[in-house]
């Protein structure tokens, strides 16, 4: 463990001066204290900023510390190191150039307590550092736009603040509270129109594409 530990800095070290040639590196995206730090993006140059080294940095160490099940290839969590050591100029320069192409995703269904099944699509390793990478830069694009009333799937909130909510509103008076839930919201969800709003904001870039792919 201490030398697969070693070995893994040492790919993240190296990982960062072997790249650090990219446009805006380590510059416009930073962490401090696990959170994002204010940046100005700009749109056109979308895609460097999720190729940084930093943010590739943090998108790997957040696939291995989620774990999970592999995909349809079978790579498990533990071989994307390694792959990375072997592959990573050639997954940087098919993102860049607009060749990267997604694998399927691998269903499986996850029994639910009233008999029923959930459906879940599992991506394979490689696809979730990449996704995770996207999703890393365009957290930061979007998320000072969201409602602050908004606590589902965000960073640095949690189910507690939303129950401090609550007791806000219970305290200002209110006393009524709706629980609602849309069935197979994630199976139905308009990705045509996601992807219309992105390519919006993100205006001669090549992200959409790749998002949608």
């Amino acid at each position: 463990m201490e030398r697969k530990q070693k070995t893994e800095e040492s790919f993240l070290q190296r990982d960062r001066s072997e790249t650090e040639g990219y446009a805006g590196a380590g510059t416009s995206i930073g962490m401090v204290a696990n959170e994002f730090v204010e940046v100005q993006l700009s749109a056109t140059r979308m895609l460097e900023y999720i190729l940084t080294p930093d943010n590739l940095n943090r998108a790997y160490k957040q696939v291995v510390g989620n774990r999970g099940s592999g995909g349809i290839d079978s790579m498990e969590v533990e071989e994307l190191l390694p792959w990375l050591h072997d592959h990573k100029d050639e997954l940087v320069s098919k993102l860049e150039r607009g060749r990267y192409r997604p694998h399927p995703v691998r269903r499986v269904e996850i029994p639910k307590e009233n008999g029923k099944v959930r459906p879940l699509g599992i991506p394979t390793v490689v696809d979730r550092f990449v996704q995770q990478a996207i999703a890393q830069v365009l957290t930061v694009v979007y998320e000072p736009q969201f409602s602050d009333d908004s606590f589902g799937f965000r960073p640095g909130r949690s189910a507690h603040d939303a129950l401090r909510r609550v007791q806000e509103y219970a305290d200002a008076g209110y006393r009524y509270c709706v629980d609602l839930d849309l069935a197979s919201y994630f199976d139905s969800v308009n990705h045509s129109k996601l992807i219309q709003v992105l390519s919006e904001t993100l205006p001669r870039t090549r992200l959409p594409t790749l998002l949608r792919r």
